[in-house]
């Protein structure tokens, strides 16, 4: 269950294309230079028992700024390196020379280099316990009035908050906690209804499913019958071998948890591809060819394959997202994206505050049924961290579907 929420941060409203946060330009196209600067931020925001600090890492490009109060487009930082955001969102790079804008990427803490307690971060829910939205939330609205403090020029410049996916729902909740910090935001995929039960639980699946089925015929039933094909191949150790050597594992299957792993792995193999399937040649989470799921696709058009056949075209398929440079001389099951993401402090947020409802049916979407359990991912949260999530809070703290009274927010 916690690797399905894992899920959701990074990829927001997958297949939701062209997106304004995906490049313009060629991907592969370098941004322009930038400086690296720290500020001393508050490790609580909200009491006053802690006083202690860190160094919030933050990055600034101000070659195309008119100096005189012009316009700041502010990158609220999500889940990962701000390095890595700042070198994948050409939108912002794009847009700056149009407006003469100068450009900030405020880094997430408890992400890339702007860790509170550094290398004791994680060390246990005790030091994890300033790592929410609302304290983030806070790092950006003093930063932004540390900026204008500070530049010459920049007092009365007007600041516009752009993110995406978790970070496009820190940029709408940013405009809505702090409207006199910044004029407006842009929100780009970003799932703000993903929360109790605003939507159905299998929504985002099914949106998912649909980029497959509208990339080839027989492809996103190629992919819903291949469960089944997995879990009878997986019943013998012949069978737990041949899948192995069949998808060029880096370790072999040895039992059905393993095979359940490899599951879960093909599974966000999907989800990913729909989050990068860009019009052009790109390299956001691997380097992948234009239009990847189209390519995938053409591995997956019989559904009706004997189950080898068909797994053979499935390792196709997974072999292009994971090894399109032909570099990689065998697929680890352990990782399906960049390095740059944080995926320790996201499973402690999906423990926390950021529960978002997700499930599958088989039926409406081409994923091995799977139910919506909040009390086995409270039990899982509590046995990782010894916390428990709060189901309700993101509804309480930001409005959920009652935000009629904020103004200036593009959800895109």
């Amino acid at each position: 269950m916690l690797r399905l929420l894992l899920l959701l941060p990074l990829l927001g409203a997958a297949g939701a294309l062209p997106s304004p946060l995906r490049r313009r330009r060629s991907a592969s196209l370098p941004v322009g230079p930038y400086l690296t600067r720290y500020l001393s931020q508050q490790i609580d925001h909200f009491g006053f028992d802690e006083n202690r600090t860190f160094q919030q890492r933050y990055l600034v490009a101000d070659q195309n700024w008119k100096k005189d109060n012009g316009p700041i487009l502010f990158y609220t930082g999500n889940e990962g390196d701000i390095t890595w955001f700042c070198n994948n969102t050409g939108f912002m790079w794009d847009v700056a020379e149009e407006l003469n804008a100068m450009l900030v990427f405020a880094e997430h803490r408890y992400y890339g280099e702007s860790l509170p307690f550094g290398n004791e971060s994680f060390s246990d829910s005790k030091h994890l316990n300033y790592l929410t939205s609302e304290q983030a939330l806070a790092d950006f609205a003093v930063l932004v009035e540390y900026l204008k403090m500070t530049i010459a020029g920049a007092r009365h410049s007007p600041v516009i908050a752009i993110g995406g996916s978790y970070g496009g729902m820190l940029a709408a909740w940013f405009r809505m906690k702090y409207p006199h910090v910044v004029v407006g935001a842009l929100a780009a995929s970003a799932p703000i209804w993903q929360f109790g039960d605003l939507v159905p639980c299998g929504t985002f699946f099914s949106i998912v499913t649909n980029d497959f089925k509208k990339s080839g015929t027989g492809c996103s039933e190629s992919i819903r019958n291949s469960w089944d094909a997995i879990n009878h191949l997986s019943s013998t150790d012949t069978g737990l071998q041949w899948l192995s050597n069949t998808f060029h594992l880096c370790s072999p299957l040895k039992n059905l948890q393993d095979a359940a792993v490899l599951k879960n792995w093909l599974s966000e193999t999907w989800v990913n591809l729909a989050m990068v399937n860009y019009p052009y040649k790109a390299d956001f989470l691997q380097p992948l060819p234009a239009w990847p799921i189209q390519e995938v696709c053409k591995f997956l058009k019989d559904p009706s394959l004997s189950e080898k056949l068909l797994l053979q075209n499935v390792f196709q398929a997974v072999n292009l997202y994971y090894n399109y440079t032909g570099e990689a001389p065998c697929l680890d099951v352990s990782q399906t994206a960049t390095k740059s993401l944080g995926e320790m402090g996201w499973y402690y947020q999906a423990c926390t505050e950021m529960v978002m409802p997700l499930c599958t049916d088989g039926v409406h979407d081409m994923f091995e049924p799977q139910k919506w359990d909040f009390d086995a991912l409270s039990e899982e949260c509590y046995r990782m961290w010894g916390v428990r999530p709060r189901l309700s809070w993101i509804l309480s703290m930001y409005g959920g579907k009652n935000i009629s009274s904020h103004s200036n927010i593009i959800f895109s």
